[in-house]
């Protein structure tokens, strides 16, 4: 994977009617006494024949798994039959002890240590290192391991013994500038750790995404979208400033005034202009809770016109959809609070708690909105205990009461350790079983897209959450819809699948290049951290390499760094 005019009359604010409320139970979710009890059969109905085929699908896919295994060893059999009990057991707790290490660690460093001196040092080891590596004319990249990133593969050029491998320690929040209201970070700086700093001082990013372990620099570099993104665009439009180590060894700040062109290409860039050192993010007054609005949605055209309503409506601080069929699923809508009804608050958060996706698939036996408030905390990271929804295929039985009171307290498993302890063949199976992908769509074309990706890989629930890319973010790779010389559309809607194609066709390549020529036919973008299929001209044919091209020449990257295509496509991957 992988996050804000007068307020509207709640009244008026959805097509389903007047918003009902009341926080619900843990394990259900309780119609309210006046909701149709004709949505809640058809609903029934609906999921009866859904698990039905599935349950079809299913054996069809654990034979095909059966076979192959069926050269594997017993030993390796067992294991990844049994996944799940050796991530509860080893992986789980070993997360949870790095969680508690990480965070003592930065505490003891704000407290102890003079973060901007050792900062500048740390910046200067770094810019030697790269100084070497260019008189020796050598390609250059990180030194951090490949398993330590959020994608599911990992860089083929990392293992490449000719490449300079450049050792970046920059894990520290460097300074809040409350005058500016900015923070500025090293680029190994966890959204967790981030949030966690925030928080404790009234404050949070202006976008803040999901996972905990996504790293600033990861983010910047690459892609990072949430829920406030229809109000502030990607986490890396949220940026005033970065510090970049360039090719010669360089150190330079670009900010929109200071090296302004640099300071636009480096979102998407993939380090393949220069080492980001530090990044400074525009952040915003937090509040003690969200009011959160879910509208279910029980037809395709309901989903897709409540969605686009909520989601340029600038009233709404977040905006999100989880779609659960190609006509189902429920809108959410939430604002900024500190004052609420306590007998409606929800921490949804709570390890004991089911988890987030499916208790939101619970509002669907309804057809009224309802309306309850939830911690800010709680709220961050509600889909970080079941990774939205990867976690019930690593622990099939992980939203089980149970196992969620004697283990929800030591997860989420970290994803480098998943990564780490995952053997070849559980990455085959991945790869030929398995889908990640997420797809920026123009909101227009939102209807075509839940079509496609039913047709294509029917994986549910998808994730939808609105982004507008505002003018500060035109001059970079991403472009807004243009139509014979006019402006079309600004915002745009990320399509996120994540789990198991339901489709028996399915096919890793071929499937994935019909998404990815979709997402070209409609001028959308593919987040580069999944796999990427297309062709060199396909890809330059989705992102502007314009500006790009000229800044690799003129800050002499074109010898020091790979092209990103050479970093992100299937082939360069494993």
């Amino acid at each position: 994977m992988m996050l804000e005019q007068p307020i509207q009359d709640e009244s008026t604010a959805s097509s389903g009617g007047s918003i009902g409320t009341g926080s619900r139970d843990e394990d259900h979710v309780q119609s309210p006494s006046s909701s149709s009890s004709a949505a809640a059969a058809k609903t029934t109905t609906t999921q009866q024949s859904s698990k039905q085929q599935q349950h079809h699908l299913q054996q069809d896919q654990k034979s095909s798994r059966a076979q192959d295994l069926s050269n594997e060893s017993f030993c390796n059999r067992f294991i990844i039959q049994h996944r799940g009990i050796f991530v509860a057991l080893i992986i789980l707790p070993a997360s949870f002890f790095l969680r508690l290490f990480h965070y003592i660690h930065s505490w003891y460093v704000y407290l102890f240590v003079n973060l901007s001196s050792r900062h500048d040092e740390r910046v200067k080891i770094i810019s030697q290192q790269v100084m070497e590596a260019a008189s020796q004319k050598k390609k250059m990249c990180t030194s951090r391991p490949g398993w330590h990133s959020m994608s599911l593969r990992e860089g083929l050029y990392k293992k490449d013994s000719k490449v300079a491998k450049i050792e970046i320690p920059l894990r520290d929040v460097l300074e809040l500038d409350e005058t500016n209201m900015t923070v500025r970070v090293e680029p190994l700086v966890t959204m967790g750790q981030l949030s966690r700093y925030l928080r404790t001082r009234g404050y949070c990013l202006q976008v803040t995404p999901e996972l905990d372990d996504l790293t600033a620099g990861g983010l910047v570099n690459g892609f990072g979208v949430e829920t406030s993104s229809h109000k502030y665009g990607l986490i890396q439009h949220t940026c005033t400033r970065f510090e970049v180590v360039l090719a010669n060894g360089d150190v330079v700040t670009c900010t929109e005034t200071e090296h302004p062109d640099l300071f636009s290409a480096i979102p998407w860039s993939h380090g393949t202009l220069g080492f980001l050192v530090s990044v400074d993010f525009k952040i915003i007054p937090c509040r003690s809770y969200v009011k959160m609005t879910y509208i279910p949605c029980h037809t395709q055209e309901s989903v897709v016109d409540t969605f686009e309503r909520e989601s340029r409506d600038m009233t709404n601080d977040f905006v999100e959809a989880i779609v659960y069929s190609k006509e189902e699923g429920v809108v959410m809508k939430a604002t900024l609070v500190d004052d609420v009804n306590k007998s409606q608050i929800n921490r949804i958060d709570s390890f004991w708690k089911p988890w987030f996706y499916k208790y939101v698939e619970g509002f669907l036996r309804s057809d009224e909105p309802s309306t309850e408030y939830i911690p800010m905390s709680h709220y961050f990271h509600r889909h970080t205990r079941p990774l939205f929804w990867e976690m019930e295929e690593i622990i099939p039985f992980g939203n089980a009461l149970w196992f969620r009171c004697l283990f929800g307290w030591l997860g989420p498993p970290h994803v480098k350790l998943l990564k780490k302890t995952q053997t070849e063949t559980i990455r085959r199976l991945y790869e030929k079983h398995h889908v990640i992908q997420d797809m920026l769509i123009p909101i227009g074309a939102l209807g075509d897209a839940i079509n496609t990706f039913h047709d294509e890989i029917e994986v549910y629930p998808l994730w939808l959450c609105p982004m507008q890319l505002l003018p500060s973010g035109d001059s970079g790779f991403m472009k807004p819809v243009v139509q014979d010389g006019q402006l079309v559309e600004r915002m745009f809607v990320d399509v996120g699948a994540y789990g198991v194609p339901r489709v028996p066709s399915f096919e890793a390549s071929s499937t994935t290049r019909i998404l990815e020529s979709f997402v070209r036919r409609v001028k959308g973008y593919q987040a580069l951290y999944a796999d990427c299929f297309m062709t060199r001209d396909e890809f330059r044919e989705m992102f502007d390499h314009t500006a790009y091209d000229t800044l690799r020449v003129r800050y002499n990257a074109v010898d020091a760094f790979p092209e990103i295509y050479d970093k992100i496509s299937r082939a360069a991957r494993r």
